[in-house]
């Protein structure tokens, strides 16, 4: 599994935020690189799914901890 480039920490945070922060933070990383998202609202798992076939970003997977989401994407472009 490849080390997250960056961690994004938006616990605490409901939609849209953690799409818009992620929106943002994709482009501080390499393409190529990991994002980690760490989120507590539940719909982060669907906006990440739309959001990722809407952007091109690879959705690498989505775990979930207690109330945290781990999300982590690939950033393609």
């Amino acid at each position: 599994m490849d080390e997250p480039a960056l961690v994004l920490d938006c616990k605490g945070l409901q939609c849209p935020m953690p799409v818009i922060k992620t929106s943002k933070a994709i482009k501080d990383i390499e393409v190529g690189a990991v994002l980690e998202l760490l989120a507590t609202d539940p719909g982060v798992e669907p906006d990440m799914q739309a959001w990722t076939s809407r952007t091109g970003n690879e959705l690498l997977g989505v775990e979930r901890e207690g109330e945290v989401f781990r999300v982590r994407i690939r950033r393609q472009k």
